[in-house]
Formats: structure tokens, sequence, C-alpha cells
């Protein structure tokens, strides 16, 4: 009985002395301090305090297969473009054959935060990206439904969930899990030499040329070009024959550029790209839809870089069709919001900065200009404006600081804004619009607006959303388009628009596609996914 009593009374001093160990840490924090555990700064220190408040400073990793299932976590988040080491993951691997019993009450505590530590930080990278994209992207904003990540590592822990724990964080869209999928295909090129291929005249269907063997190697390598079996095919390999040109229009396609067949400059550029870029390029994109909201169920989305809109109600795509976006100098920026009136025949007030920057230097050059293309001046603003007589204005006396107009272009066929546009009420002034520049749509690359979308396919967009609201026909939408009367229609249900930047994708088909980085932005995002994390702001303990 005595015996059993001591091992008791030495246990409950064990556990004491870890708590008190642990209690002190939590008090640092509070104090403002940094701390660290075996060694390692941790990270987690806002939701450290929370998980171990609420447990009252006990130990939370007393369970072998907790610890194992974390170690076999932190290393399957490799598949999703992670590094385990920024989770501890090479210390805590060095303890894993040892038993907490076996170390003293500090070496335990330390241990126990270290292991917190580390699925805290885990889960916050996983909910909502390792990068903090407010501070990356000044014109990046989401919104996240509100959770504590200290609630759910401790529910974790209770229910033996961690195995789980990457499925049920990462975002659930097939668009997420095809890019993983994409993501083990490139992995598989990265044993392969990745040898350039010179520049050089254009390569045109028939031609006999001496890089052509190593571009069927590489159009193998990625997928465009089955291995040939054909005899006279190996024996005519320097030819740019009929199915070599078929592969490289696909390959074309898959990344933007103009599918002509011809091997120029920059088909010969996107063919150089080596397996480690395109990969680190892919690793940015995931990290992309692991900032974004919930998408729900029926929403539009449209890809900035890819140029494109498309339109999904109850999982399936219903529309998809192609748009223009803003110039790198104004740029498109990336938001969420809910599309929730249409205005058929609308007017355009121009923006200052396109008034004194475009509009002003189209005035000088052509006198006839604002009465050609229907605007009307105003001078001041609001309800005090006067209508001004433009003749009466000496344009070349005005400036970017002296530019006391309004313009104000009417409805019709010049007008910039179309015939309708699709209003989401943000701060940055950005809706989608129709457009008279159809031409535009041909072009490969898209960037000619000054930030809003101009949508292809505008008409059809106006009568998908108006599906099911009284009278809201498309016969109806021409009749009031050809009134060239402006009208208003609320949506009885606003519809979640989603603007993304995404540089990679894998679409319905199961076809990776990569396009340029038109505003520059993969090699800041690439750089901080490589850097060790730094401390969870308190922003990020939560999905908020």
């Amino acid at each position: 009985m005595r015996v059993v009593l001591l091992l008791v009374l030495s246990l409950w001093s064990f556990g004491s002395l870890a708590n008190d160990e642990i209690r002190e840490r939590m008090e640092a924090i509070h104090q403002g301090f940094t701390i660290s555990a075996l060694g390692e700064p941790l990270l987690a220190l806002d939701a450290l305090s929370e998980f171990y408040s609420h447990r009252d400073y006990a130990l939370a990793w007393h369970r072998d297969k907790d610890r194992e299932a974390l170690l076999d976590t932190i290393n399957a988040a490799k598949r999703h473009g992670l590094t385990p080491s920024d989770y501890h993951y090479n210390l805590l691997a060095t303890f894993a054959a040892r038993s907490p019993d076996d170390l003293g009450p500090e070496a335990r505590a330390d241990l126990d935060l270290l292991l917190t530590d580390s699925l805290l930080l885990l889960t916050s990278h996983l909910l909502h990206g390792k990068v903090n994209r407010d501070s990356l992207e000044a014109e990046w904003t989401a919104n996240r439904q509100v959770q504590r990540i200290d609630e759910i590592v401790s529910q974790a822990l209770e229910y033996q969930q961690i195995p789980t724990l990457i499925d049920r964080l990462t975002p659930s869209q097939s668009g997420y899990q095809q890019l993983l999928t994409a993501r083990e295909f490139l992995q598989s090129l990265l044993s392969i030499p990745w040898e350039p291929i010179v520049d050089g005249p254009t390569i045109r269907p028939g031609m006999i040329d001496n890089r052509l063997p190593l571009i069927r190697q590489r159009l193998i390598a990625l997928g465009d070009l089955m291995p040939t079996i054909s005899l006279e095919e190996q024996v005519i390999e320097r030819r740019y024959t009929d199915r070599v040109v078929a592969a490289v229009t696909r390959f074309q396609a898959r990344h933007g550029l103009a599918t002509d067949g011809l091997i120029g400059r920059g088909t010969l550029a996107s063919l150089n790209i080596s397996p480690q870029e395109k990969l680190a390029q892919l690793d940015a994109n995931l990290e992309r839809w692991r900032w974004l909201p919930e998408l729900g169920d029926t929403y539009i989305i449209v890809n900035i870089a890819g140029f494109e809109l498309r339109m999904i109600r109850k999982g399936e795509e219903i529309l998809k069709t192609r748009v223009i976006v803003g110039r790198p100098y104004r740029q498109t920026p990336v938001f969420s919001d809910r599309i929730r009136y249409l205005v058929f025949n609308p007017t355009w007030t121009v923006p200052r900065t396109i008034m004194t920057e475009d509009q002003l230097p189209a005035i000088r050059r052509d006198p006839d200009y604002l009465q050609k293309m229907d605007f009307t001046v105003y001078r001041g603003w609001g309800a005090d404006r006067v209508r001004v007589d433009p003749e009466t204005v000496d344009w070349w006396l005005l400036s970017e600081n002296n530019f006391p107009f309004q313009l104000v272009q009417e409805p019709g066929p010049h007008n910039a804004l179309g015939r309708v546009k699709f209003m989401f009420p943000n701060k940055f002034d950005i809706y989608l619009h129709d457009t008279p520049a159809r031409s535009l749509f041909s072009r490969s690359e898209r960037t000619f607006s000054s930030g809003c979308i101009r949508v292809e396919d505008p008409f059809r967009l106006a009568s998908l959303l108006l599906q099911g609201q009284n009278g809201w026909s498309r016969d109806h939408i021409d009749r009031v388009v050809n009134s060239r009367q402006q009208t208003t229609v609320y949506l009885k249900e606003p519809v979640p628009v989603h603007l993304e930047y995404w540089t990679t994708w894998v679409d319905e088909d199961g076809t990776l596609h990569y396009r340029n980085d038109i505003y520059e932005r993969n090699p800041r995002l690439i750089s901080k996914l490589t850097e060790h994390p730094r401390t969870l702001s308190p922003d990020q303990a939560s999905t908020n």
C-alpha cells in the first residue's frame, strides 16, 4: 500500500511540475516575451496560450498514436507544397522513438509545447495559407468563416482526428484537388535532364531543324505528344511533322499562347521552363486556393490571369466566357463580393484618373471627340454640377491638378461599358460590364482595361442571373436594351462573385494550364513560401 501511495504521489508531483512549466511559459507570452522549446522558437503564441489555458495548463500529448499521427501528417503536408521542417519536424522526429516518461519535467513540457505549436501552425497554414495574404497583396481581400485554430487542435486531440486533419482543412473543390494530382506529375519530372532548347529561326510545319529531336522529347515528357513507335517518324525526327504540329498546338493552348503551331520565341521560352519552376508556380497557386473563402454551390468566378469567367450553379458549370482585365499599371484587384443588381444601357461617369490620363489627350487630338463619343461635360460634382458646352473650355489649360470637370458618357453604341453592367459595390469601384471593343477578345493576352472586367458574352450572363425572375426573359432583356433607356434591376438573390488570380490550374478535362504572370505576383509569393514561417498574427490564429 505504501509503495502504491508513493507512486501516486510521484506521478502527481511530476504532472504538477510539468503543468507549472507550461503555466510559466504561457505567462511569459502574456507579458510579451517570445518563447522557445528544446531550442526552437515557438510561433503560434496566441493560440498556444488559448489552447493550454482552456485545459488548465495540463500536458496534451499522452498518447503515442497522437504523436505518430502528427509526424505522419506533417510529412504528408509536402503533397500540398508545404515544408515539413517549418513545423519542427526534424526535431520532433528525433524524439519519435523516445517515451515522454523518460524525460525530465522541463524537457517533457518542452516536447508538449513543441508538438502543440507544430499542429497549431500547420492547422493555420492549411486553413488559410502559410503566407499572410494581406501583407503580401495590398489589393487582395477575402472573407473566411471564423474558427479558432486552438479549438480545432483541441478537438483533433480529443477525438483522435489528426490523421484526417489535412483532408478536413484544405479546400475540397476539384480545382485544388486536381492541382495536387498535377503536382505529383511534375514531381515525377524533376529527375529528367532539362537541357535548354536554343533560340533560332521560327520553325514552321514541314521544316527540318536540329532542335526538333529535343522539342519532341520535351513534348513527350510534358504529355503533349505520345511516344512514337513508327520507324518512319524515328528516321525523320528532325522534320516538323503534322503530328508534332498538333502536339505543339496543344502545348500552346495550355500555356495561353497563340495556337498557330509555329515554334517561335514565346513557345520556346515556355518549353524551356523547368519542372522545378513549374512546381514552384503550382505551389503558389495552391497557396492562393487556401486564401479563398467558401465558394458555395452557386457563384461566378473570374480568373484574372486566365482571362476567363465561369458561372457555377449547384456545382455545375453553366457558363464559360472570355474576359478582359486591367493593365499591369491598373491592375484588377482580387476579392470576393456579391452581384446585387444589373444596369442596362448604363451611363459611364469617367473616373478622374482616366479623365486626365486618357480622355484629356484624346480631346486635345480631336475637337469633335466628345460629341462623337456621346460625352456630356459638367462643372462640379453631385447635385450641384452644371452642364457645360465643351467648346467653351480650353482643354490645353487643364491638367491633372486642374480639372474641375466631370465627363459622363451617355448610353449608346460608343459607351465604354457597353449595354449592361453587373454591380457588386466595393471599395475598389470594380464591376463586370459589356464593351463595344469586341475585337480585343480574340487576343491571347487580354490586359486592356482600367481595372474593371469586360465580359465577352454579357447577355448570356445577364440571362442566367435573371433566370427565374418574373418577366426577365431574353426577349425582354433585348427590348430593354433596344430602348436605350437606363434600367436597373435588382437580383432577388445576390450571387457571390470571386475575382481570383491563378497562373496554374486544371480544367474540367483534366488538362493542366499555365499562364503568364501578368502582374508579376508569383516571384514574391514563391519567395515567401520558401522562407521559414513567422510568428502567427492574432488574425492567423483564426480563419477570420
